[in-house]
């Protein structure tokens, strides 16, 4: 049996066992500091709950990943990557801690997710190479197109998972799943090395999802744009599988997209929170929370297997295309039917 199956198993264990051990007690802590979610606004939860989700999921990814540093390693810059991604992720983690408990104001949250990708650009995680979907070729990126593309997509990932974090359960299963199709696809290209970190990141959401799922004890919080961040850094890690990722997690990114353009349309900021989520007008038409988490999740489960299962890149964008279409065509009716929302601020 190869020596990195016995890997795989006591990384993940590592990160789910502590993740659904401390996890308790930062709900108390939670509950201790006064740092919660209450009933009002946007939110339709019962009761006080804690929300710095991302307490629970830092030290057990740092420390989990930390071990894997002294694995046997296929390329001499892993190592520096993984350091890399674990300061950018400290500095979201502290960004999501600070807004959790005093509210940040948006551009000192754009402020720590530019710092982030700063450090991420500066260990050599950046978006160096890509697969031409029509030649086929390898295409090398000039640094000039490197660092903007690199930038807007680990900020990208870290807006879209928050902006997906609304519901009990529904970010911290999607990431997971997405974890697992990553893991799978680099296994199949054989990155042994550094195919143990989406596991790890699995284990996290796994442990925390004890208490994240309907009905939850604790909310992400601050800890949305951390799992965001991570999962972004690592599609770049694996060798910029940012493609298989972005199918992955289609449907919470079209309906950003959508989210943005009404908000434009209405003459609203975009950082201001309403109920316009796809997820939230679910819910306001009388879904139950665990049915949308649970469609989600199949959704995600059914595009990462088409992201596993189709080899061409041409294929894979034309999907990307086709499902863009149909997934605003249904938000838009689906506006059209609930009709506009109205902000609430949070």
């Amino acid at each position: 049996m190869p020596a990195e199956f016995y890997y795989y198993v006591i990384f993940f264990a590592l990160a789910f066992g502590l993740t659904a051990l401390i996890t308790p007690w930062v709900v108390k802590l939670g509950q201790r500091l006064d740092i919660v979610a209450v009933p009002g606004g946007r939110r339709v939860h019962r009761g006080r709950i804690t929300r710095i989700g991302g307490l629970a999921l830092y030290p057990p990814f740092v420390i989990a990943c930390l071990g894997t540093l002294f694995l046997p390693r296929q390329d001499p810059l892993e190592t520096t990557r993984i350091l890399g991604m674990l300061a950018g992720v400290t500095v979201v983690f502290v960004m999501g801690m600070l807004d959790d408990k005093y509210r940040l104001p948006p551009w000192a949250q754009s402020l720590a997710l530019v710092i982030a990708v700063v450090i991420a650009l500066m260990t050599k995680v950046f978006i160096e190479l890509y697969n031409d979907p029509f030649t086929n070729q390898l295409v090398k990126l000039d640094w000039i197109l490197a660092i903007p593309i690199t930038a807007f997509w680990l900020i990208g990932m870290s807006s879209t998972v928050n902006f997906l974090d609304g519901l009990d359960g529904l970010a911290t299963g999607v990431v997971g799943i997405s974890a697992v199709v990553l893991f799978i696809h680099m296994l199949r290209l054989e990155q042994y090395s550094v195919a143990v970190l989406p596991l790890i990141l699995l284990g996290c959401c796994a442990g925390f999802l004890i208490y994240n799922f309907t009905p939850a004890r604790i909310f992400l919080g601050g800890g949305a744009y951390q799992l965001g961040f991570t999962l972004g850094a690592l599609a770049i890690i694996s060798g910029a599988k940012v493609a298989t990722v972005l199918l992955v997690v289609w449907l919470p990114v079209m309906d950003v997209v959508w989210l943005i353009y009404s908000r434009w349309r209405r003459h609203q900021p975009v950082n201001l929170g309403d109920r316009g989520h796809l997820h939230m007008r679910l819910q306001d038409l009388g879904w139950p929370t665990s049915r949308i988490v649970l469609m989600y999740y199949g959704v995600t489960a059914i595009l990462g297997a088409a992201a596993l299962l189709i080899s061409s890149r041409l294929l894979k964008l034309a999907v990307l295309g086709s499902l863009g279409i149909a997934i605003l065509i249904a938000l838009a009716f689906l506006a059209h039917k609930t009709g506009d929302v109205t902000p609430t601020g949070d």
